[in-house]
């Protein structure tokens, strides 16, 4: 955590005209993490006018996942970030970004100064393989990957090499998976067209990998993507997609009348151009121009070993073995077993794509923590009756998409406000020290910062929606411009 002695960013939030809290039983909540869990538990409590919020967030910018999580092109998506600016702008908001839960303020701390605290910092590490030769170089997890894309500054320098090999194996069939291998393959013009980190594009400008396989341990019927994953990818201009095992996409077709319409969409998409010999017109469109890449979905494989040729620190391919479903019923929950084939499969980049997991907070905070699930055990967000809740993917595990969060985040505001009106939770009277107080040391970034950084990145190009600072130190320069 990067902090400086810089009085005047704390002091704007005194010399800033701001509705002070009131001292007929107003209510003060923490929220540490600014992503969608955290906006999504404020905008609830918000609709209370007793009520105030401060989210904390380790940046000095907000919006968490929604900035460095969601893919580039996915511009629908981020437009979420104006639902939270809207919530931001409320009286009763403040924003306090470059503050290090557990380094600048404890969780102790908080709990002196506010009703209810919520912690809301996601899941922030990723799920290992577990096997021989992940920790060679150009292994590279897929968390890491989507920050180094998304301009995330801890990843700005990540060592990713896109030169030495044409071919990319992504270990996962979720969501992130389709987009590192879409980003991957994407034409270069169309990416220049979204908010990209200038170092990710640059480095896949010059990028040689022309065939990426995503592998996944199970059947068609489990895969973790969403349709409109699997849309973007069958529609990837100059690239062809290709499926392995298709004797397992011609068993599921007598199941996908039993399964739930979200699955039954996807697996008939998948099962259709799994099976489709001869491609639509805009198919033959789409790959016919210059269609020198490919993506191939290969399923019914388990990773066991990475390997390296002797003396060489980056991988030469990887060892998967060959499962088969177990059973002649074809469904969602059918078990893998795996065989004695292996299948070696030749590459100089590999990505893990297995998930996410939450971490720990910090040591002698005593916040209970379940090291097997990764979460903060609660109940309904509610983590015990000293006012800690939690929201998000650290109460939920890392499951499901942005409208999820929101349901769930709903939720604990509902919790929360449930704990206010039954004087579970104490009010905040006139005599109490404020946050801004405490901090006054440390470089803070408020609203108004962000909303300096967010003109200045908008400001440096005209074709992309934004040039992302990726460093902290940039961003800093850029709010006393």
């Amino acid at each position: 955590m990067i902090s400086h002695c810089l009085f005047k960013s704390v002091s704007r939030f005194f010399q800033q005209p701001r509705l002070l809290y009131s001292t007929e039983r107003s209510y003060r909540i923490c929220i540490v993490g600014s992503g969608p869990a955290g906006f999504y538990v404020a905008q609830q409590l918000l609709k209370d006018e007793r009520v105030h919020v401060d989210i904390l967030e380790r940046l000095p910018v907000p919006f968490g996942l929604v900035r460095y999580g969601v893919a580039p092109d996915h511009s629908d998506v981020k437009n979420v970030d104006n639902t939270f600016t809207k919530v931001a702008q409320n009286p009763r908001f403040r924003f306090f970004g470059n503050v290090s839960f557990g380094d600048d303020v404890s969780y102790s701390m908080l709990k002196t100064l506010y009703s209810g605290v919520v912690l809301a910092y996601g899941a922030a590490s990723a799920r290992n393989l577990n096997i021989p030769g992940e920790n060679l170089d150009n292994v590279i997890s897929g968390k890491d990957f989507v920050g180094y894309y998304n301009g995330l500054p801890q990843n700005k320098d990540l060592p990713l090499d896109l030169t030495s090999s044409d071919t990319a194996v992504i270990v996962g069939v979720g969501n992130v998976a389709l987009d590192i291998a879409r980003i991957l393959l994407s034409p270069l013009k169309d990416l220049k067209k979204t908010d990209i980190s200038e170092e990710a594009l640059d480095k896949i400008a010059n990028s040689k990998i022309k065939r990426v396989l995503v592998v996944g341990r199970r059947g068609p019927l489990q895969v973790s993507f969403t349709i409109k994953e699997l849309r973007e990818m069958l529609h990837l201009e100059g690239v062809r997609p290709e499926f392995s095992n298709l004797e397992y996409y011609s068993r599921v077709s007598s199941a996908i009348q039993e399964l739930k319409r979200p699955k039954k969409r996807l697996v008939e998409l998948l099962v259709k151009s799994a099976l489709q010999e001869v491609p639509t017109d805009k198919q033959g469109a789409l790959w016919s121009k210059k269609s020198n890449k490919s993506w191939n979905l290969k399923l019914l494989r388990s990773p066991f070993k990475i390997h390296a040729e002797e003396g060489n620190s980056s991988p030469s391919g990887i060892s998967f073995k060959v499962n088969t479903l177990l059973g002649d019923q074809i469904n969602e929950g059918q078990k893998i077993q795996e065989t004695e084939d292996v299948e070696f499969i030749e590459s100089g980049l590999i990505i893990t794509s297995v998930g996410y997991k939450s971490i720990a907070p910090p040591e002698g905070s005593n916040i209970p923590f379940d090291q097997t699930k990764g979460i903060i055990p609660n109940k309904n967000g509610k983590v015990n009756d000293d006012g800690l809740y939690v929201s998000g993917w650290l109460g939920t595990g890392p499951k499901g998409v942005i409208a999820d969060t929101m349901t769930e985040s709903h939720k604990v505001g509902r919790t929360i406000m449930h704990d206010i009106n039954s004087g579970l939770l104490p009010s905040n009277g006139d005599t109490y020290e404020d946050l801004t107080s405490i901090l006054r040391q440390h470089s803070v970034t408020t609203w108004a910062d962000w909303e300096k950084i967010d003109t200045y990145e908008k400001s440096l190009s005209s074709e992309k929606p934004r040039c992302k600072l990726t460093t902290i130190s940039s961003m800093m320069k850029a709010v006393k411009k």
